[in-house]
């Protein structure tokens, strides 16, 4: 009988993932070899020990882990492996780190299909190379089913700090440009339009995206960026809020400025929802000296990795309300933008 080494499932005898799976024998080794080697495999993950080893140049060292919840697991522009994948990488990046090596941790649902955890496994593998970096480390387990929603994903990250790079959110200056990336929301939209129960239809899709390349032809040009966020839940509120409070700076948004699309909107106002509360993937928000907001600008709108095109400077930061972020609306008046009181869009990464 001839093996068909691009397609895994085809001998695992089963659909579906089983309880043996996750047990550690034949079957949970199996997973690993057939399942995820051909897809994540490299030097350090190859051996298949119980760590990693690897040399990491001298420097600072950047480390993060976050865990991936959403659901559904597949939605419009992306799924639950590439959404791992980019959201560590991210979060490495806005510290100044270059991202180089990650873990990936599977918790699978008895019955789980083995045909979707190949497609989620591929866009993770696919991530991983679009970012620059490999995943060297890993550990699966198998719970009955009932005890998780078919998957969740737990991603770590390692990067190395550039030198003299000195990014934190305590930075925020009075006189400081806030500028994003592009539109606002679309992750969250994406995930929410997609869920069932939901009565209209939308193209609304997530801007799940590797941040790294962007934040490096920022920093290799404007190395002084003062702070930089990705907005990711709680959106651009809970991000601006987050930056004002660690600064104690207060922070003034134009309101004109800010980039949604029409869709985006349109959905957030048929659910009741501010966009600038909804989580983006694929943004990142960059607080610089006045005098460098507009190399940070055409950087961003040159980029078309990330759709940078709708990049904007949305805002400054301001000696008045420290602590606060204050938007200027469409009709001249003020309202304080608050810190999101809790999750309004549950289970979205």
């Amino acid at each position: 009988m001839s093996i068909e080494l691009n397609c895994p499932v085809s001998f695992m005898k089963h659909e579906t993932i089983q309880m043996a799976h996750g047990a550690g024998g034949r079957l949970s080794r199996e997973l690993t070899q057939k399942m995820f080697l051909p897809h994540l495999g490299n030097s350090c993950l190859d051996s298949l020990d119980d760590q990693a080893r690897f040399f990491l140049e001298a420097g600072m060292v950047a480390f993060t882990t976050d865990t991936f919840v959403v659901s559904p697991v597949f939605f419009p522009g992306g799924n639950i492996g590439d959404l791992a994948v980019n959201g560590t990488v991210n979060d490495l990046a806005v510290g100044g780190a270059t991202p180089l090596y990650l873990s990936a941790g599977f918790v699978l649902e008895e019955g789980f299909s083995l045909a979707e955890l190949e497609r989620i496994v591929k866009s993770l593998a696919d991530a991983a190379r679009t970012a620059g970096v490999e995943v060297v480390t890993g550990d699966t387990k198998v719970v009955e089913k009932g005890q998780c929603d078919g998957i969740f994903i737990n991603t770590s990250g390692i990067g190395v700090i550039r030198k003299g790079v000195d990014i934190s959110c305590a930075n925020l200056k009075p006189g400081d440009s806030v500028i994003v990336s592009g539109t606002l929301g679309d992750h969250g939209m994406a995930v929410m339009t997609s869920r069932e129960g939901l009565s209209f239809q939308s193209d609304i899709i997530s801007d799940t995206a590797s941040l790294s390349g962007l934040i490096s032809a920022i920093l290799d040009e404007v190395p002084e960026v003062h702070a930089m966020r990705d907005p990711t839940r709680g959106g651009l509120a809970a991000t601006l809020n987050e930056l004002a409070s660690a600064s104690q700076a207060g922070v003034v948004l134009d309101e004109a400025s800010l980039p949604v699309r029409p869709d985006v909107l349109g959905a957030c106002e048929l659910l009741g929802i501010d966009p600038l509360n909804v989580a983006n993937e694929g943004k990142v928000v960059v607080v610089v000296p006045a005098e460098s907001s507009k190399d940070v600008l055409r950087i961003m709108q040159g980029n078309t990795a990330v759709s940078g095109k709708d990049a904007a400077i949305i805002g400054e930061v301001v000696d008045d309300h420290p602590g606060m972020v204050v938007i200027r609306t469409l009709l001249g008046s003020r309202r304080i933008l608050e810190m999101p009181l809790g999750e309004q869009l549950p289970r979205i990464c």
